[in-house]
């Protein structure tokens, strides 16, 4: 039997994606008795279709989506038929769910995009096709639906399956199958429609059992990354894994990427016992020998076919999160099995769905897809997306809230991680600081404009001077006359400010000062970004803290007023968030502590 075929079902909304693929599981004969009845009774709740079933109601298993009779999220629904086993993804069609739609593709084999035969082909249509194809996919049938509606209109068919052909070439999908169907009657689904007898191709069920997807990896280099470290007893060391590419055998030789440490297969381990080899796709423990540091996130590969590891890329993405992707802001990467910090460096350019024409872009919003150059924290293994799905395609996670906030896949790498590597001297940080005879550390206080920040920062450091220590300030606004003058403050130039100025303060601690930063500082994850640059001990957050009303009254610089009045746009705590410290070292209350006594309260915890 053909391997399992798992295929994405997408298209606008309406367009009959859920009719069509209950029409299949009931020709089939795929649906339950019992849950037959349960369909038929809702039918008459919640059906569109009269008196009739709707078999849509299979695949629609939200409230939701049965009361509003669309699909919200992604149904997963496996049937198999002599010939084949399927896993479809029933993709929701409106925009705000695109997201859903790229989940149910980053795993498919082949796509299934319906169209309405009138409504032709619509930007959605392109959308799905577009994320598809980013995500691999390069098989796609076109099922034009609702043909029963046309009168199984001949010229109406090949004029959307020709328009179809334009869009998906300039995407780059080159094998397109156009069936005209009618899933409401089922024509062309399992059985040809007499009502159509100019179409002589196959039906779509008898095209999904047959397509070759050409997913034959076996010829490939072996590439196996680690998701675990079996070690039940100090006699059994296993490394337990999916094999994304090339087959392995007992006495293969392999390297460990990226150390690039040699060893040799001595065992294929799977439950039910000692296999002779494995192939893409098996999930396998190997034993090695001799043995050798082997971690999670590690790819075993071919010892004469390494794997290229780097810490930057150029990457296409569907931006996920419901605040915008943001330049400079920290994330977390997983790609395979690996984990990582990661920072998108630069946005290069947002995708025009519709046309595919490339757009000039600060930030991409939900939903949309652009290419962006992306920085990790190490060196990660990888092969570029187009060579290997399971080792180039990945996810970003929001620090905070651990939301996947983004799917992407990598293009290439841009080699930072072979070309600049840290260069060692002899006179490091902590020589610098012991002939200061103090140690070096960052004192970073947030808080809202007025709290009072710069008044206990400029007080902290004439104390710590008097005491003999070395010492810089970094002052908001002082850093916006110079290093930061190029920027505004939309949340993307906020967030550049706290990156640039991390850094620099990073450096002013490797020159063994004490560095004391007053920026307003407004969000968490650019906070925490600023924590993660530094030893645990070398980073103290300083919560200035003083209620919005308390800074208003005080309003220094008459700022308050004017972002009030609408004169100043994006001000923080008017009408830009500040996100209060989760978990601050310090938390200085100055609406019932004078200045002394805050710098007081420093003094004592830094002590």
């Amino acid at each position: 039997m053909p391997p399992t075929l798992r295929f994405v079902l997408c298209g606008s909304v309406d367009d009959g994606k859920s009719t069509l693929i209950g029409r299949i599981l009931y020709d089939c004969r795929q649906v339950f008795t019992d849950q037959m009845a349960r369909v038929v009774e809702d039918s008459r709740r919640y059906g569109t279709q009269g008196d009739a079933t709707d078999l849509a109601l299979l695949m629609d298993g939200l409230q939701d989506e049965r009361e509003q009779g669309i699909t919200i999220d992604v149904a997963y629904r496996g049937f198999e038929t002599p010939r084949r086993r399927f896993i479809v993804a029933d993709a929701p069609g409106h925009e705000q769910y695109t997201r859903n739609m790229a989940t149910g593709a980053s795993t498919a084999d082949l796509a299934v995009v319906m169209t309405d035969v009138r409504k032709g082909v619509l930007p959605q249509t392109a959308r799905h096709t577009r994320i598809a194809a980013m995500f691999g996919v390069r098989h796609v049938v076109l099922a034009v639906n609702k043909m029963d509606l046309a009168g199984w209109d001949r010229d109406a068919f090949e004029e959307i399956a020709s328009a179809y052909r334009e869009v998906a070439a300039e995407i780059g999908v080159a094998e397109v199958t156009a069936i005209p169907v009618s899933a409401l009657t089922g024509g062309n689904l399992t059985r040809s429609s007499g009502e159509a007898p100019w179409y002589t191709g196959p039906t779509l069920l008898r095209h999904l059992e047959t397509v070759d997807v050409g997913r034959g990896a076996d010829d490939e280099p072996f590439r196996m990354p680690v998701q675990y470290v079996n070690r039940p007893n100090p006699d059994f060391r296993g490394y337990c894994g999916r094999i994304a590419a090339g087959r392995v055998a007992p006495g293969d030789h392999v390297r460990i990427s990226p150390a690039g440490t040699p060893a040799e297969v001595e065992s294929i381990v799977v439950w039910q016992g000692i296999r002779d080899s494995a192939g893409q796709g098996d999930s396998v423990t190997l034993t090695l020998k001799p043995d050798v540091d082997v971690s999670r996130g590690d790819v075993i590969v071919a010892a004469d076919s390494p794997l290229e590891a780097a810490d930057q890329f150029q990457a296409r993405i569907v931006w996920m999160g419901d605040e915008p992707l943001t330049v400079g802001r920290p994330y977390r990467l997983k790609l395979h099995t690996q984990e990582v910090g990661a920072t998108v460096t630069r946005i290069r350019h947002r995708v025009d769905v519709s046309d595919g024409s490339l757009l000039a872009a600060s930030h991409l919003e939900l939903n949309d897809l652009g290419v962006i150059n992306l920085a990790t924290n190490r060196a990660v293994p990888f092969a570029p997306f187009d060579d290997s799905r399971g080792l180039g395609g990945f996810i970003l996670i929001d620090r905070a809230t651990n939301a996947t906030v983004g799917a992407g896949t990598i293009n290439f790498a841009l080699m930072r991680a072979a070309n600049v590597k840290w260069q060692d001297f002899d006179i490091t940080g902590e020589v610098r600081a012991d002939l200061k005879r103090q140690r070096a550390r960052c004192l970073w206080l947030t808080g809202l404009s007025a709290s009072g920040k710069s008044t206990v920062a400029n007080m902290l450091e004439r104390r710590l001077v008097i005491e003999g220590h070395h010492t810089y300030l970094l002052d908001g606004d002082n850093v916006r006359h110079g290093l930061n003058r190029d920027l505004g403050f939309t949340e993307a130039d906020r967030v550049e400010n706290i990156r640039r100025v991390a850094e620099v303060s990073r450096l002013m601690v490797d020159a063994g000062l004490i560095v004391i930063v007053s920026f307003i500082s407004p969000f968490q994850s650019e906070r925490d970004f600023a924590r993660g640059l530094f030893e645990p001990d070398d980073f103290m957050e300083i919560f200035v803290d003083a209620s919005v009303e308390a800074c208003a009254r005080r309003d220094p610089k008459g700022l308050y007023a004017r972002a009030m009045q609408g004169e100043i746009r994006n001000f923080t705590g008017v009408d830009s968030p500040y996100e209060r410290p989760e978990r601050p070292d310090l938390r200085l209350d100055t609406e019932k502590l004078s200045p002394e006594e805050c710098v007081e309260l420093v003094m004592r915890s830094f002590d």
